[in-house]
């Protein structure tokens, strides 16, 4: 039985988790051609290797082309389910992808006082965050993978702007997706767990400490937008769980 292992020792965000799937071991053209089936433009994707404090990952950078009007469409919940189920990606690839957006809906509509289909906000409906939150299920699908657990969240402190003003770090829908979930803050001040990434871990994992045991099969780290004192990496490990470990 095959888990997966996110080890979030500098946070984790959509596109870190996107690489870092990828990095175990996904062929760009297989994955690019399953997120064409997602029917949706407005972007481009790149994919490439690069390094953060020595250590070798993929990162991935979703572009926005330009919008006539200077602005990115506001999707909610309903909007992005039908383009989720209108595409022509797996039935398992749908429902990873759906339950993760439902999640996200729910704790931003508790954060800001609305119902969850009256959520229009740009974390959701933005082409980047449909990009690394279906590409992560995409992945998912081609690994094959059983069960995930989690380690416990490097959140960071401080404050960060977005589209409401500033706000504290850890930001409050990361506060809400991360309830009963163990989390740590060291004195880095910067946002280390975003809202996508926090409700990527929420939605998949069962359990959170430390990597349980298992024999390694993959690993795969995927690289922030940071520079930081501590390698700004999401590392994903993949091991089988019935396996013997080698005497």
């Amino acid at each position: 039985m095959s888990i997966l292992y996110f080890d979030c020792f500098s946070g984790i965000s959509g596109d870190m988790v996107l690489g870092a799937l990828i990095d175990c071991g996904i062929d760009y053209e297989i994955f690019k051609g399953e997120l064409a089936k997602l029917n949706i433009s407005g972007y481009n994707i790149e994919i490439k290797k690069s390094s953060k404090n020595g250590i070798t990952g993929t990162d991935v950078n979703v572009q926005l082309e330009k919008c006539e009007h200077g602005e990115h469409q506001h999707r909610n919940i309903s909007d992005i389910e039908g383009i989720i189920n209108k595409s022509g990606i797996t039935e398992n690839a749908k429902d990873i992808s759906k339950k993760i957006f439902r999640k996200l809906a729910e704790a931003e509509g508790k954060v800001h006082g609305k119902g969850v289909e009256e959520v229009h906000f740009h974390e959701v409906g933005a082409v980047d965050s449909i990009v690394d939150i279906v590409g992560c299920a995409i992945c998912i699908d081609i690994l094959h993978i059983d069960s995930f657990a989690c380690s416990m969240l490097n959140v960071g402190r401080g404050f960060v702007k977005c589209q409401h003003g500033i706000i504290p770090v850890p930001g409050p829908a990361v506060v809400e997706l991360l309830r009963g979930i163990p989390v740590f803050s060291l004195d880095i001040n910067t946002e280390l767990v975003t809202p996508t990434g926090a409700a990527i871990v929420s939605t998949l994992c069962t359990d959170f400490g430390p990597i349980p045991q298992m024999v390694i099969e993959k690993a795969g780290y995927g690289l922030g937008k940071k520079n930081l004192e501590i390698p700004n990496l999401l590392r994903i490990i993949i091991g089988d769980v019935k396996k013997k470990p080698i005497a």
